[in-house]
């Protein structure tokens, strides 16, 4: 069994990666999503999110 992946504030995530890879880039507009492998693992996911202003 694959235990809880936790988010930076400690928010159990669903179990299941592609899902919440999915739920990630969904919830991003400018930015990255990095898988991490370990073993043939998956041990991480970060999110970097950027933020962009008009500039007028």
């Amino acid at each position: 069994m694959i235990p809880d992946i936790k988010a930076q504030n400690q928010t159990p995530l669903k179990n299941n990666i592609s899902d919440q890879i999915a739920q990630i880039v969904q919830g991003i507009r400018f930015g990255s999503v990095e898988v991490v492998i370990h073993d043939g693992k998956v041990v991480q996911i970060e999110r970097k999110e950027k933020i962009r202003f008009d500039a007028k």
